[in-house]
């Protein structure tokens, strides 16, 4: 009897990616092993996002498409999980029976007891409950090979910005133990992974009787073979001096920092209920930058919040002006039911809302251009993570500040390693270069 086969597609962020690991290992656990051919799978699952409407679009699109392969092959298991399943549990069995289990972000322990449930002819199973205590402490990813190994530290989010559904769909902060966390990041670096990004809704509200964010970060900085550390996304509230001078401390933790802006008008952030106005933000920003010179930060923006005004769109602009963010998400606001923002009576017009996020993305490309040609002449670190897509002869890495370089092959050194690249020229949002030591043996060599 052959084993059999999961697959798994994920939608959104990067707990996502997370969670569909932690999915991963369970199946493992229950003797299936993973398959990229979603024809050859005995059980497929999606794990959706319900931040924008979009995904929810190619959700629904793609659980369509299956419904003929469910109807081939009755006894596929098919089930949707994550913030989609959470929010939108009522329409996905109102309008496709053919799915036959749906769990929200809490509710992954019970796939083991489903499979078995499965072989004795169990039809349905729903279970979008949140816990107030639910960390998944206990449990290790199933992770392909490659460079980064994300690790959640936290779940759930307690701030409540009125555009944001995650409070709703994944529940309220709670935070693992410290001890767990050095265990997954010490499996990672057995099983070859190099860099490690830390994750939580707001990671740097992270609490237990163990420490603070702070103080994991630093425990973390010191686990012998991590090359990079990274960490996503924190709430500008929550950010402190203590934090900042950690990652100045330490080599391995990178000087970049996302800094989700949002918006540059006090009274639109007000509205989104950001708790600190853009006079805070940019005091941040100096402070950081301040006490680490030449970090690098990136950062999020909505336009067209309802309410914002040409005017209050330009204080944004101005912000970004001043951050001299390196690079930066950017997104038009989509309201989402269940949200407060979404009851508001002052919606834009999806005209102005375009209008003002090309105005938005044209000048942040020209921030992220002149950003990396300051580096032009300056050696860089970069860690080596793949082929390029321009040429198998060149290779492809991230800079500390997570920004891409190209650079000719050297055979002394391979994927995994942090080499010095001197930056020779930047376009658009990528830099090129040499390694320098390439360069230094070629001199010696010719004298």
């Amino acid at each position: 009897m052959s084993q059999k086969k999961y697959y798994i597609e994920t939608y959104g962020c990067q707990m996502n990616v997370y969670d569909s690991e932690l999915v991963g290992g369970l199946l493992n656990d229950c003797g299936y092993s993973i398959t990229n051919d979603i024809s050859l799978a005995d059980a497929i699952f999606l794990n959706t996002c319900a931040i924008r409407e979009k995904a929810e679009e190619t959700v629904n699109n793609k659980l369509d498409s299956l419904q003929s392969l469910k109807n081939n092959k009755p006894g596929l298991l098919l089930g949707v999980l994550g913030c989609m399943a959470q929010n939108l549990k009522d329409d996905i069995l109102q309008t496709k029976p053919y799915v036959d289990v749906v769990l929200g972000p809490d509710s992954y322990r019970k796939i083991p007891e489903i499979i078995n449930s499965r072989n004795n002819s169990m039809d349905h199973y729903v279970d979008t409950r949140l816990s107030k205590f639910e960390v998944y402490d206990d449990m290790f990813p199933s992770r392909r090979e490659g460079i980064n190994a994300w690790i959640s530290i936290m779940r759930g989010c307690d701030k409540f910005c009125t555009f944001c559904i995650v409070p709703f769909t994944r529940g309220r902060e709670r935070s693992r133990s410290i001890e767990s966390i050095e265990n997954e990041v010490k499996k990672a670096v057995q099983q070859g992974f190099v860099e490690i990004t830390l994750l939580g809704q707001n990671v740097n509200s992270y609490r237990t009787s163990g420490g603070d964010f702070a103080s994991l970060l630093e425990q973390v900085a010191q686990i012998k073979g991590v090359k990079r550390i990274r960490y996503t996304s924190p709430h500008p509230q929550d950010i402190n001096k203590e934090l900042i001078e950690i990652m100045s401390k330490y080599e391995n933790i990178c000087n970049h920092i996302h800094l989700p802006l949002q918006s540059g008008s006090d009274r639109i952030l007000k509205r989104m209920n950001r708790t600190y106005t853009k006079q805070e933000f940019l005091e941040l920003v100096s402070m950081i930058k301040n006490i680490i010179p030449g970090c690098v930060l990136s950062t999020d923006i909505i336009v067209g919040f309802p309410g914002e005004t040409e005017s209050e769109f330009e204080e944004t602009l101005e912000v970004v002006q001043k951050s001299s963010f390196n690079s930066a998400f950017m997104f038009k606001y989509s309201p989402r039911p269940g949200t407060k923002a979404s009851e508001y009576t002052d919606q834009i017009d999806e005209e102005y809302k375009q209008s003002r996020l090309e105005s938005l993305i044209n000048l942040q490309r020209d921030i992220t251009l002149l950003e990396n040609q300051k580096n032009i002449g300056r050696t860089i670190d970069v860690l080596i993570e793949k082929d390029s897509k321009r040429s198998s002869l060149k290779w492809s890495g991230r800079t500390e500040g997570n920004m891409w370089v190209i650079f000719d092959k050297d055979p002394s050194y391979s994927i995994k390693d942090i080499v010095k690249v001197k930056i020779n020229s930047a376009h658009g949002v990528t830099m090129f270069g040499d390694i320098v030591h390439s360069l230094e043996r070629e001199k010696n060599e010719a004298a």
